[in-house]
């Protein structure tokens, strides 16, 4: 990892370096590095964990500290943290005097597979996620195993939430190696090896897809099964103070996505049956109620991939048989949200 790290900044060329963390990261990340010669000199910058702290105000405080800094069009920004810290550091980057190179150093599951590949960057705004960003890919992205070490089983969950999505839209195979491999073998302990394997192919995923569409006109939709419900649901929580990590949202927006695709594209019941029950085992239920069928339809409203105020859903006709732009109506997504509550 430090070799990496290391040839990644000398390939680089900048007058200044800063290093954007959050508590959390500076605290167990920061120090397997900290001591490269190749950060020598570099400027910290450090917000808020968590996704609470990817807001409008946590960007004006790395934009200022950029500026304090005497940050140029020539610097470089190293975000070393999850998802948050890649998204919001990538934007702050991508728009800081029109653009400034950035590397991404993801050390969370999530952030491996998911935030730190494909170039989206951006922030919360208005009780919505990622509703202020740009595409702009990092200049580097370096992944380490090393760092998923520090993660407990929650947020090793949900970065595998993201992976489990990603064998959905490949292949059979994929899909249910996903399903096999124990994140916990009742030993508290992981396979970090076997992982890492896996979060290649499903970074693999990801890249072949966004090479083909790198800015979300057609098939790069695909990366948004779950998106549509687990985005509506997250905004939900985070509206009532609830903590939900995103990768969570994403494994009951799964729910509700193959429950839809069996209706409207007659997805294999067996497979949703069983994809369900990974995903029910491993991490719950999402509580809420009838009355609030309303405000996740209105949120659902709100989503980026949407055409014409039509609410689009990305779905599969099996497993790897992706249909963009599936459309629902209100009574339909009401029933999904039925089969999210009572299975």
């Amino acid at each position: 990892m430090a070799e990496d790290v290391a040839n990644a900044i000398k390939h680089q060329s900048f007058d200044r370096l800063f290093i954007l963390t959050d508590t959390t990261t500076l605290r167990l990340c920061w120090p397997l590095i900290c001591a490269l010669p190749c950060f020598q000199g570099a400027q910290m910058i450090t917000i808020g964990d968590t996704d609470d702290n990817k807001t409008l105000e946590s960007l004006a405080h790395v934009w200022t500290a950029l500026q304090q800094g005497g940050a140029t069009r020539h610097s470089l920004l190293v975000n070393l943290g999850g998802g948050m810290v890649t998204d919001l550091g990538g934007f702050a980057a991508s728009t800081f005097k029109r653009g400034i190179a950035y590397i991404n150093i993801p050390t969370t599951l999530l952030s491996q597979v998911d935030a730190s590949v494909g170039g989206k960057t951006g922030i919360n705004f208005g009780g919505l996620k990622n509703e202020i960003g740009v595409f702009n890919c990092a200049a580097t992205v370096i992944l380490s195993s090393e760092f998923l070490r520090s993660l407990d089983l929650r947020n090793l969950l949900s970065g595998y939430a993201e992976m489990l999505k990603h064998g959905l839209i490949s292949d059979t195979e994929s899909w249910a190696e996903l399903l096999r491999f124990e994140l916990d073998n009742g030993q508290g302990t992981t396979d970090y090896r076997q992982l890492g394997a896996l979060v290649a192919k499903s970074v693999a995923v990801k890249e072949r897809i966004v090479e083909e569409d790198p800015t979300e006109k057609g098939l790069r939709k695909a990366l948004n099964l779950g998106h549509t419900a687990g985005h509506a649901l997250e905004s939900l929580a985070m509206e009532q103070g609830r903590t939900v990590l995103h990768g969570y949202a994403v494994a009951w927006g799964l729910i509700c996505e193959l429950y839809l695709s069996v209706v409207k594209c007659d997805f294999p019941k067996d497979k949703l049956r069983q994809t369900v029950q990974f995903i029910r085992q491993n991490y719950g239920d999402f509580t809420f109620e009838c009355k609030e069928y309303d405000r996740l339809y209105e949120f659902m409203t709100h989503d980026k991939k949407n055409e014409g105020g039509i609410i689009n859903f990305t779905l599969l006709g099996d497993i790897g048989d992706i249909r963009i732009n599936q459309q629902a109506s209100k009574d339909d997504i009401f029933e999904m949200l039925d089969f999210l509550r009572e299975g």
